[in-house]
């Protein structure tokens, strides 16, 4: 990703702060930050590959994870970007410190008892959760998901506060530590594995997996506290008569119907997958989790960081946001491009490197892997939508993408129930491949959510400042680079998973930037021209 103007520059600290990295480099801070927290969560997976594999252990963890996290999806961060973070920015950016603390403090207040009181009630709800949510869950299966669900619902209130601080460290210019802060949520987990792994039963291990993810929650929020404390002053708890109050809740309502339809579509999506067995889950869990890689490193961070700028310059000329998002725009796709191409045509090799190991054996490496084809489809479009996401959020708008969001999911949905209904109810010889239909419907939505959100910035900025001819040359480069990965994968079938990994997707990576660069890309070359300088020094 290409910094805007010099990679030092720094921005001019207030009395009692030290100077902070110039915008220009915050994406990269952001990428650090979630590139470290998903290796950690790429290892995090291994572990539970190892002990548990493609099992309905496994499935067990997985569904237990993805049943709370409605409070994450509601009230975290992509709500809170859309309604806290730009008007705290804006606060900041205007000198209004005290009246920004007071508006920190009674978000955080409301937030505190939204999320606890949910956290109690889906607590004490599990049983029903389960039975409504994973009608395929039966007999030790279900027991277990909810003794894992009742301990990972208060987590994930706890994750809901860590949104909030993300929100005020990056609204100051302070991107690493939130966005690193979850290694120590993965590092808890690993922990409980190594540490238990051996000497416990499998359904003992899971429940202790689940406690070590609670754990893991709270010294996520803990560690982004000091930080917060330091910066913001001026925080005040209630404050529930603060304007600004008002202002967040109101733009809030619209983001969270968008991300409620959102986190239903995720219920569905489990719902359905439950009659295809806990392993579908597994499965599902497994390649989605590689989909979110670079959706995360260079969809979110980008538009992470460029939402408090956005929000800053919201009266800025056109031609000033057209050339910021066209830019980001760029810099999403050049790193993109090639992801999407690799995991569709190399993602066995992918697959193998991160899960292959212990009980995780080569044919659940080709069963996921077909999955993460079916999701790869759509990720060109996911990591895109993530900015436009926050182009509208930076001026205000949160209905149009929640309304957008409707639209995507209810496509979704209705064709990831076309191809679950078919499997299990006229052709059960299909019904392994289900969960790739999943994926494939989920693309689809992606797609379409993607065209929307574009039609709808064009139509109000009158273009987004994106040289079309350069996204051919990106996917030639990405194709012609996969060839030759693909080539050596052929001639070194047999060796162990990560060695293979490591040989045959460096020379992918080295020659989609030198072909990019060939072809005429001239963002490649110069991260290419960066990266060099760097490893000179």
């Amino acid at each position: 990703m290409q910094p805007e103007g010099p990679e030092a520059e720094e921005v001019a600290p207030r009395p009692g702060e030290e100077a902070v990295p110039q915008r220009g480099s915050s994406a990269h801070l952001v990428a650090v930050g979630i590139l470290a927290s998903r290796v950690f969560g790429l290892l995090r997976d291994r572990y539970i590959g190892r002990y548990f594999g493609l099992s309905e252990y496994a499935g067990v963890f997985r569904a237990a994870l993805r049943m709370p996290n409605m409070l994450q999806n509601l009230l975290g961060e992509g709500t809170l970007s859309a309604s806290f973070i730009p008007v705290y920015a804006r606060l900041l950016e205007e000198g209004k410190e005290e009246e920004a603390g007071r508006v920190a403090g009674a978000v955080f207040s409301l937030l505190l008892a939204i999320a606890g009181a949910l956290s109690l009630i889906g607590t004490l709800a599990a049983p029903l959760l389960v039975t409504f949510f994973l009608k395929g869950f039966t007999g030790e299966v279900r027991d277990l998901t909810i003794a894992c669900t009742r301990i990972i619902f208060p987590m994930t209130g706890v994750l809901v506060l860590s949104a909030w601080t993300l929100g005020i460290l990056n609204a100051h210019r302070r991107f690493l530590l939130p966005y690193i802060a979850p290694v120590l949520w993965n590092a808890a987990m690993i922990a409980t594995l190594v540490l238990l792994g051996r000497g416990m039963s499998l359904d003992r291990l899971v429940v202790a997996l689940a406690w070590g993810a609670f754990v893991g929650g709270v010294l996520q929020f803990a560690v982004q506290v000091p930080m917060v404390l330091r910066l913001e002053r001026h925080l005040r708890l209630g404050g529930w008569n603060e304007p600004g109050l008002r202002t967040v809740v109101k733009n809030a309502a619209p983001a969270i119907a968008g991300r409620g339809v959102v986190q239903l579509s995720g219920w569905l999506d489990m719902f359905l997958a439950s009659f295809l067995g806990a392993v579908a889950i597994a499965a599902l869990s497994n390649a989605q989790t590689l989909f979110m890689l670079p959706v995360s490193l260079f969809g979110m961070s980008v538009a992470a960081s460029e939402l408090p700028e956005l929000s800053r310059q919201k009266e800025a000329a056109v031609e000033v946001l057209k050339s910021r998002i066209g830019r980001a725009l760029t810099q999403i796709s050049l790193l993109t491009v090639p992801s999407a191409v690799g995991y569709l045509l190399l993602g066995n090799v992918v697959v193998g490197a991160i899960y292959q190991t212990g009980r995780f054996s080569a044919a659940d490496t080709r069963y996921v892997w077909l999955v993460l084809a079916g999701y790869s489809i759509g990720l060109f479009a996911s990591t895109r939508t993530r900015l436009f996401s926050s182009a509208y959020f930076a001026l205000r708008d949160t209905r149009t993408p929640a309304r957008i969001a409707i639209l995507r999911v209810a496509v979704s949905g209705l064709l990831g129930a076309a191809v679950t209904g078919w499997a299990v109810l006229v052709n059960r010889d299909l019904l392994h491949l289900a969960p790739v239909g999943l994926a494939l419907a989920g693309s689809i939505g992606a797609w379409i959510e993607w065209l929307l959100l574009r039609r709808g910035l064009v139509g109000r900025l009158g273009g987004l400042g994106v040289p079309h001819a350069v996204l051919p040359k990106m996917f030639a480069a990405a194709l012609a680079a996969a060839a030759i990965g693909f080539g050596i994968a052929y001639v070194v079938p047999d060796l162990h998973p990560i060695i293979r990994a490591v040989v045959v997707l460096g020379p992918f990576g080295i020659a989609y930037f030198i072909l990019a660069r060939l072809f005429g890309v001239s963002e490649a070359g110069e991260l290419m021209d960066r990266v060099l300088r760097r490893v000179r020094r």
